[in-house]
């Protein structure tokens, strides 16, 4: 049997030696986690849940010490229109349905400027997965301003702002393929694809993924691969909660986890955890407990100890701090100027407010880009506007220059 050693970090009661059973792993010499021993933490008793908190704790104590990050950002809904139907998603819409829209150049630059007055270095464009492949009239708002597709204008709108302001562009533009991949690292300082789980049957015939054929695990696992190939700083994670079992989120991350040791390109994690709301086809289903987010999380950061492991704070308010009890060191982007439009009814913390928190639980607050900083200097490298604008924005240490 493992013991693992337990310090005092914070205000986390880890204060003795406490067991965690055979499946523990010690964290400085011993043998990555497994998948056998993940599922055994991931359902840990009550009993035996502070010391696997306290592990985490450990972890991300010896990854990056003393802080916790944050990116202040914008958020640009640039389309939501999408070709896929989620059974927990509130973003998209078809044509025609109240709140539809595509944003102009114009709006997308008017967002982007107001929030660099207010300090934000990140512009998170998100929008639906290729709607013109399904609407006309999504290529018939594209045609009039020049563009054949979706990802066309993405990549102009990241060029956009880039050239036009301080802010640096963070995509999330779903599936997409090794050309893609090339042309928007081009014009932005990293990407994003939620991977969400493994599971292939929650494509079946009234799960969470029916009707949603751009969420078939292989198809989001190739696009994270080809990023790593091109050596793209890249966001994933998962979303739990949405039918899932205990171990799909294991064999999630394990996925996420064997990318990363092949290719060196996973910048984050991100743990979010499913919410219910009335007007989606899921609206019934319960949602995660905190303790499953902490042992999610926990698990997260014992799998992968060298990856910055990232949870919403506005998904587990008014509890949220709890959160870095488990293992997390970033608390995601959080906008100044611009609501979560995926959770519009969960509004981010006040970024004092979130400051105060977390320095309540022993920590500062840093203020990071939306690539972190140990990605930084392969952007710098080569000469070119990408690196100009990532050079005048990172301080000494890669992270925002910006107070936080």
């Amino acid at each position: 049997m493992y013991d693992f050693v337990i310090v005092s970090v914070g205000q986390t009661p880890c204060t003795e030696r406490q067991p965690l059973g055979s499946y523990a792993t010690d964290l400085d010499s011993g043998p990555a986690l497994s998948r056998d021993e993940a599922c055994q933490l991931i359902r840990c008793g009550e009993s035996d849940l502070p010391a696997l908190l306290c592990a985490a704790t450990e972890a991300r104590q010896r990854f990056k010490p003393g802080f916790i990050t944050y990116s202040r950002k914008v958020f640009i809904p640039l389309t939501n229109l999408c070709r896929d139907y989620c059974g927990y998603c509130t973003f998209r819409r078809d044509p025609g349905q109240p709140g539809a829209h595509t944003m102009t150049p114009d709006q997308v630059l008017e967002v982007a400027r107001a929030g660099e007055k207010m300090g934000c270095t990140d512009a998170l464009f998100s929008l639906g997965d290729k709607p013109e492949l399904v609407f006309p009239e999504m290529r018939e708002t594209l045609h009039p301003l020049g563009y054949k597709s979706t990802l066309h204008y993405l990549e102009a709108m990241c060029e956009l702002v880039l050239r036009e302001t301080t802010l640096l562009p963070h995509p999330n533009p779903g599936l997409m393929s090794a050309e893609w991949i090339a042309r928007l690292a081009k014009v932005s300082a990293s990407m994003g694809l939620m991977l969400e789980t493994t599971n292939a049957s929650l494509l079946d015939a009234g799960a969470a993924h029916d009707n949603a054929p751009d969420k078939l695990p292989a198809r989001r696992l190739h696009t994270i691969e080809e990023a790593g190939k091109q050596n793209v700083p890249f966001t994933t994670g998962l979303l739990i909660g949405i039918g899932e079992s205990l171990e799909d989120r294991v064999d999630t991350l394990l996925a996420i986890r064997e990318l990363h040791r092949r290719y060196g390109h996973i910048q984050e994690v991100i743990i979010q955890n499913f919410r219910a709301k009335p007007e989606i086809p899921m609206h019934d289903c319960p949602e995660p407990t905190q303790s499953e987010m902490m042992r999610t999380i926990a698990v997260a950061r014992l799998l992968m100890p060298d990856v910055n492991i990232q949870a919403p704070p506005n998904l587990s308010a008014p509890y949220y701090d709890e959160l870095l009890d488990a293992g997390i060191n970033d608390w995601g982007g959080i906008s100044p100027l611009t609501p979560d439009f995926i959770n519009p009814e969960k509004p981010w913390p006040h970024l004092e407010q979130l400051k105060l928190r977390t320095e309540a639980k022993g920590y500062s607050l840093r203020q990071r880009l939306p690539v972190y900083p140990e990605f930084v200097p392969a952007l710098t490298a080569a000469p070119g506007l990408m690196s100009d604008k990532v050079k005048a924005a990172a301080d000494g240490e890669g992270y925002a220059r910006r107070p936080a």
